[in-house]
């Protein structure tokens, strides 16, 4: 689950990580107030107005400004709050900007010059261990870091068994080049964020950028925290943080199904029960011709409501042209699918899609035999391929 800068904000600031302060605002209005407000409790005279999406390269799309008075901060809030906000990672379309975080201008001048850094913390997969991630160009697009200066980031792999060590801590600090007190205060921040990270049973922190202001603080400027879906029970307080305006409307839908659904861009719907199976249907979707348009794993307990459950969600998406069901009733019976599936076609009513059925497992041709006799525009297959083939017919009849 991702959220939002000023709420991973608020748990590094739990963790004793120091943080650009700042206070979120919904109106031009809310954010002249938390500007006086910010003025008054940390002295700062200029603000920088921050979108509040899901979504990098905010700056770059014009989401992040600097306002140097009150007349300001009220005019790009204004500006900024209610823009469709287009970033390379929102794609052509953009995120709508439903609010801003009014933040302290922390580039203030200084015995030194600010200096700005990269560091993230991710489970490397491959090692079975987190890694911390540290690059001396903070400020840019990591992508482009390893890509033209590869020889600039530096990694850090921390055993489990163990967690974090002090001298692992100090290494990076090292690597930064640092000294003095600004070496102590990274130290200080690796460690606590490291352990916000671990407690927080965390995907993802990235800090970028992470500042040694002039007088040799060291902050998190911004903050993107992927929190995992899995470990959210544990953690009551961070679910409710959940901000399902940057979400697409089908996949809430979904959630409250307990269906995993993902749209994609194509023009074949797909459910499926397993999400192997559900990747197998995808690539034997594009063999025959078409392209998938959505990832819908209905589970291993498939059944009526859940059917047509997925089925609304398909249908809500225009560019689907054939819906294609792939059962492999291991733990669910394909009798009890076949069941579901024409009954959820009838309460749904007028369909106008061909829909595909292949159904594998405990009582496939009795399933096989309900969907053939049910009189619907229901079309059943046994094999894969041959389901393939089916698409193929139907895509070719439509277009």
């Amino acid at each position: 689950m991702n959220i939002h800068e000023y709420q991973a904000k608020d748990i590094l600031k739990r963790y004793g990580v120091r943080v650009q302060e700042g206070i979120v605002a919904e109106t031009p209005e809310q954010a002249v107030e938390a500007a006086k407000r910010l003025t008054e409790e940390t002295g700062t005279g200029w603000h920088v107005i921050k979108a509040q999406i899901h979504a990098g390269g905010r700056g770059k799309g014009g989401g992040v400004k600097l306002a140097k008075n009150l007349e300001q901060v009220k005019e790009i809030a204004g500006q900024i709050i209610g823009m469709q906000l287009v970033t390379h990672q929102t794609g052509p379309e953009g995120k709508k900007v439903h609010k801003v975080l009014v933040a302290q201008d922390v580039y203030y001048p200084g015995d030194s010059e600010p200096k700005e850094y990269y560091l993230s913390i991710l489970l490397d997969r491959a090692k079975g261990m987190n890694v911390i991630m540290a690059s001396t160009e903070g400020g840019m697009d990591i992508e482009e870091v390893a890509e033209h200066t590869p020889d600039k980031i530096f990694k850090e792999w921390i055993d489990p068994a163990v967690g974090l060590q002090g001298f692992q801590a100090r290494k990076i600090a090292f690597a930064f080049g640092l000294e003095g007190e600004a070496f102590k205060e990274m130290v200080k921040f690796v460690t606590n964020l490291y352990k916000a990270y671990v407690d927080t049973d965390a995907s993802m922190f990235e800090i970028n950028p992470v500042l040694k202001t002039s007088d040799n603080k060291i902050l998190a400027v911004d903050g993107k925290v992927d929190l995992d879906d899995n470990a959210l029970f544990r953690h009551k307080d961070l679910a409710e943080m959940r901000d399902i305006l940057e979400e697409d409307p089908l996949e809430v839908e979904a959630s409250k199904s307990n269906l995993n659904y993902v749209k994609l861009d194509g023009n074949v719907g797909c459910m499926v029960n397993g999400a192997g199976l559900a990747m197998a249907t995808m690539d034997i979707i594009k063999l025959s011709g078409g392209e998938p348009a959505n990832f819908l794993d209905v589970g291993g307990g498939a059944n009526a409501q859940t059917v047509e459950a997925g089925f609304r969600l398909i249908l809500q998406d225009p560019n689907v042209k054939a819906i294609l069901i792939n059962i492999f009733g291991g733990i669910v019976r394909c009798d009890r699918v076949a069941n579901g599936v024409v009954e959820a076609y009838k309460n749904i009513g007028d369909i106008r899609v061909p829909i595909i059925v292949r159904l594998q497992g405990t009582n496939a041709e009795e399933g096989a035999r309900i969907i053939d006799e049910s009189g619907l525009k229901v079309y059943s297959a046994v094999a894969l391929k041959e389901a393939a083939q089916k698409v193929k017919d139907v895509l070719a009849e439509v277009a």
